[in-house]
């Protein structure tokens, strides 16, 4: 619980810097232009990709834990719980690429 407590307050702390970063931008351009939408689509490009690598990280480790348990217990099944270990690893470092794909994106707008 004081893990993820300090997760969101690091995260929390980045908004106030990244707005605070982005507000002399804004100021000397019209109130609502172009200069706002480059801060949000760069907020949003960062907090995209951050969200998907954290949730990768914990579905891959989550996987490699349950893969690694079931080896442990029973070696002779190693074999038959690896190849679905490894696809289920691709599938979701392949979320995370989408969402790379999508910050960049989003970044190449700015």
């Amino acid at each position: 619980m004081k893990k993820l407590l300090s997760f969101f307050a690091v995260l929390a702390s980045t908004f106030f810097v990244a707005a605070s970063a982005f507000a002399e931008e804004a100021s000397g351009a019209a109130a609502g232009g172009a200069g706002s939408l480059k801060a949000v689509l760069a907020i949003s490009s960062g907090i995209a990709i951050a969200i998907a690598a954290f949730g990768g990280a914990i579905g891959q480790s989550k996987a490699a834990v349950a893969a690694l348990e079931g080896i442990a217990r029973n070696p002779g099944a190693s074999g038959k719980v690896q190849t679905p270990m490894i696809i289920a690893l691709a599938l979701i470092e392949s979320l995370v690429i989408y969402a790379f794909v999508m910050a960049i994106l989003l970044w190449t707008k700015i």
